[in-house]
Parts: structure tokens; C-alpha cells; sequence
């Protein structure tokens, strides 16, 4: 495993985020700009947590907590950094701030074809449930 800091991000954060998910995440989201990076912030300063090696940003999550729900998305990993613990630290500390506020269980959002999240998923004891459909509906 590589020596990681994590940490959650600031506003200041918000356009190498950006920069990174193009890299390291599969799909994108109609909140993919600055301006929707910083609000999640300023609205929940803990929710994007960042891994750093040497400077670098090489994996996030976002572990979102609403009062009622622990939701994880953007967990992504710099490819030329995988498997080597970064998603397991980076949902270490998402567990632990979800432990932290009160949650009792947590929602991961995949992409139905990304297999290899699939896999991290799993591994980290995760599993589908199947009945649940997500119902989306673009405000803009």
C-alpha cells in the first residue's frame, strides 16, 4: 500500500476533483461542474473525502449523510493507482464518518456496467439489492 493522506476536500479542491473524475471516473453526473463540487462542500463540509499520495489526488468518495441516509458515490481511483488499498482507505473513512453522525447502513450508487466497481464493491462487503430502482429527474 502506498502512503496515503486522506482528508475532505474544501472548495479550493473543486476544479482538480473535476480534473480527476474526468480521468478516474466512469460516467458523469449533471452536477460534474465547480459550481455543484463547492455547493456539496459548503452544504456538507466532510461529504467529498479525498486520497493524496506525494501531493497528488488519487482516489475520492463522496459519503454524503442527509440525517436519514449514508450515501456513498464517486468512489473512483486513479487508474495507475489501483489496487493498492486506496478504495479501502477511502471507504474506511467514509464507514467511520457514517459511525461517527449515527448511520446504520450504506448506500452505494454504481453503474450497472462497471464491473470492475462491481468487484471493489463486493470485496468491501457491499452486495446489490435488487429490488430498488433509482427514478431520476433532471431540475434544470
Amino acid at each position: 500500500m502506498i502512503e496515503l493522506t486522506v482528508r475532505a476536500a474544501t472548495g479550493a479542491d473543486a476544479e482538480t476533483v473535476l480534473a480527476f473524475w474526468a480521468e478516474a471516473a466512469e460516467g458523469t453526473s449533471i452536477t460534474d461542474d465547480a459550481a455543484g463540487v463547492t455547493a456539496l462542500v459548503a452544504r456538507d463540509p466532510e461529504a467529498l473525502i479525498l486520497a493524496e499520495s506525494e501531493g497528488a489526488l488519487v482516489g475520492t468518495v463522496i459519503a454524503g449523510w442527509d440525517g436519514w441516509r449514508c450515501s456513498l458515490y464517486r468512489l473512483a481511483v486513479h487508474p495507475g493507482h489501483r489496487r493498492q488499498g486506496i478504495a479501502t482507505a477511502l471507504l474506511t473513512a467514509a464507514e467511520r464518518r457514517f459511525r461517527e453522525v449515527g448511520g446504520r447502513r450504506g448506500d452505494a450508487m454504481v453503474l450497472v456496467a462497471n464491473e470492475r466497481a462491481h468487484r471493489v464493491w463486493a470485496a468491501a462487503g457491499y452486495r446489490v439489492e435488487e429490488h430498488w430502482r433509482r427514478w431520476v429527474k433532471p431540475l434544470g
